[in-house]
């Protein structure tokens, strides 16, 4: 998916969300992998991150593989990316 215009809210996408130079998202993206060149501010989840040298990225980044390429902007945090849940709840008694 190719951003080229501007978008707000949430984003899902199974595989690389690419937000060009005239492009902004401001939300959320869950996406395999996500490269900006324009500007996102908001929450990313995704497999790998590269701001690119025209790239802006103001929020939080979930992610274990970011690359910012000379030029390229970010100011925020980022934190790795969840584990997934192995633990299966079924069965699991609460009280109540």
């Amino acid at each position: 998916m190719q951003v080229d215009g501007s978008i707000e809210g949430q984003i899902n996408a199974e595989k690389t969300v690419v937000i060009s130079e005239t492009g902004l998202i401001s939300g959320e993206i869950f996406a395999e992998r996500v490269l900006v060149n324009g500007r996102f501010e908001g929450t990313c989840h995704a497999a790998s991150i590269e701001i690119l040298s025209m790239g802006k990225v103001s929020g939080t980044l979930y992610t274990d593989d970011l690359s910012i390429e000379q030029g390229g902007k970010f100011l925020g945090e980022t934190h790795a990316s969840p584990e997934k849940q192995v633990v299966d709840l079924q069965g699991v008694k609460t009280n109540s």
